[in-house]
């Protein structure tokens, strides 16, 4: 490994523990990514395709090279020094969650808009978690019936798809609460006014864990 390359990050652990589960391709690893952990840790096509490589230069995976017909492809397989690695980072102290939304965003500034285009937003918000949820509840209903793919990992997937499943129900319970004090609105949403008893409630909830 060259002391320029770059250190491991938590992508580099992601896609490592992937590499833990099975081999993979890099286009496997990088729909992997997508369709499983892609819900909570998005990473962009082009990091995904280089993380791979890191953990090879590091000693942490190795990559082999196959053909599928006439097209070949690279098999990235875990390391035992990979196992030890991802082992390792498991116990470390770890950030938080980091909340990203082009609609929250919208919200908060729309006092610039209209009404009408708030509550645009909101139907979005809504139908995006329930969009999210289905495909949240058909993992479970596949693992409940025992064909869900990597079932012998039923119980470490069950926490992250309750934890997912409490956000779109999160997302899709304040949507539909802010639809209904945004239709209290003037037009111009510049002009609303706050609801004391609103306020209160959120204060109340706010002090949940004091």
């Amino acid at each position: 490994m060259s002391m320029d390359d770059p250190a491991l990050t938590t992508t580099s652990y992601a896609i490592l523990g992937l590499l833990s589960v099975r081999p993979w391709s890099t286009y496997e690893l990088a729909r992997q990514m997508d369709r499983s952990l892609g819900r909570f840790w998005p990473r962009a096509q082009s990091k995904l395709y280089e993380e791979p490589k890191k953990l090879v230069r590091h000693g942490l995976a190795v990559a082999t090279k196959e053909a599928v017909g006439r097209r070949p492809r690279t098999v990235y397989t875990i390391t035992a020094e990979g196992r030890r690695a991802l082992a390792d980072w498991l116990p470390r102290p770890s950030a938080g969650p980091v909340l990203e939304s082009e609609q929250l965003l919208k919200v908060f500034f729309a006092g610039s808009g209209t009404s009408a285009d708030i509550l645009a937003t909101l139907h979005a918000a809504r139908a995006w978690a329930e969009e999210r949820n289905q495909g949240n509840a058909a993992v479970a209903r596949a693992h409940l019936a025992g064909l869900a793919p990597f079932q012998e990992r039923a119980a470490q997937t069950a926490l992250v798809g309750r934890f997912l499943t409490d956000y779109y129900r999160l997302v899709a319970t304040w949507a539909e609460w802010a639809e209904a004090v945004v239709r209290q609105w003037p037009d111009d949403s510049a002009d609303a006014t706050p609801d004391p008893s609103e306020i209160a409630e959120t204060l109340r909830r706010a002090s949940w864990s004091d």
